[in-house]
């Protein structure tokens, strides 16, 4: 019985390959024409220059933001040992500086997070990118729009403070607000 059905389906596979050979073969297909694609000069093209934040004007209403009797003036948010959460001390910073931004649509600020020497690295990159972020979003729920503000780790490469003593490692553990024209 085994046999049988081995021939059988041997059979049918010769018929079925047999059936494949017998088509006409296909006609053949001209060549694909090639298309000139030389650079062609353009010469009305105007030069692509680099964007540079302008300078903060004293006299644009922007030198609150250096007097020292304003709130503005304060840039940074200190946090808690291998911390990123805000402290509720800083909200009134942030909600001045978030309805600056709003008054002020075309300032842009920068978030620099930052940490204190200890811990590898990669811990602390990672962990001012974590205190950068929380800045920002607590920024954005005031108000500022999204390309207004841009986060970014400095981990642990620009200390205030270069001791190895606490108070020194809590000057470090910030996120610095930086306005256009000043990175």
């Amino acid at each position: 019985m085994k046999k049988i059905s081995l021939v059988s389906i041997i059979a049918v596979a010769a018929v079925a390959l047999g059936a494949c050979s017998s088509q006409p073969p296909a006609p053949e297909q001209k060549a694909a024409g090639v298309e000139d694609r030389s650079a062609i000069p353009v010469n009305n093209t105007p030069a692509v220059q680099p964007v540079v934040p302008a300078p903060l004007a004293e006299d644009s209403g922007l030198a609150v933001l250096k007097d020292p009797k304003s709130i503005l003036s304060k840039r940074s948010v200190f946090f808690d040992y291998d911390s990123f959460v805000v402290k509720g001390e800083y909200q009134a910073l942030l909600e001045a500086h978030g309805k600056f931004l709003v008054a002020h649509p075309a300032l842009r600020v920068l978030i620099q997070g930052n940490a204190d020497e200890r811990g590898s690295r990669e811990y602390n990159v990672a962990l001012g990118q974590k205190r950068a972020e929380a800045v920002k979003k607590r920024l954005l729920v005031l108000g500022a729009k999204e390309d207004q503000v841009e986060s970014v780790s400095l981990g642990k490469e620009k200390p205030r403070c270069s001791e190895s003593a606490e108070s020194c490692w809590a000057q470090n553990r910030r996120g610095d607000i930086l306005y256009s024209g000043e990175f």
